[in-house]
């Protein structure tokens, strides 16, 4: 049992090392021309999530009228320490924050002027 168990991290281990060693066209050419272009947002400047109306979040991909109210909501009772704590509101979990991180801040101003959408959004309203 130990033996199998030590097999199966040694292949885990030589995986996980072949793919940081490779060059990342090598993995994936296609894909990367693609699928992940298509999931970043391109942004130039942040929100600040403690300072910016809800027509300033509503700028961030996946962020409406409803989550904005959200985040608003949040913010009259929690000051948001860390960028993080965008998480405690209900609709926006791991994944959207993600996508969001780079766009997002917690003090300076808010520098995102234009709303930001995600290629993914675009491409497939487009076919």
């Amino acid at each position: 049992m130990k033996n199998e168990t030590l097999k199966k991290v040694c292949r885990t281990l030589l995986v996980a090392a072949a793919l940081v060693a490779a060059p990342a066209g090598a993995l994936a050419p296609n894909l990367l021309g693609t699928a992940a272009a298509q999931q970043a947002p391109e942004a130039t400047g942040v929100v600040n999530l403690n300072t910016a109306s809800a027509e300033e979040l509503t700028r961030l991909p996946g962020i409406g009228e409803a989550k904005a109210q959200a985040i608003l909501a949040r913010r009259e009772n929690h000051h948001f320490r860390r960028v993080e704590d965008i998480m405690r509101v209900r609709g926006i979990g791991r994944a959207t924050f993600r996508h969001l991180r780079p766009m997002l801040a917690v003090e300076g101003e808010t520098t995102l002027q234009a709303p930001v959408h995600h290629r993914r959004a675009r491409a497939q309203a487009d076919e």
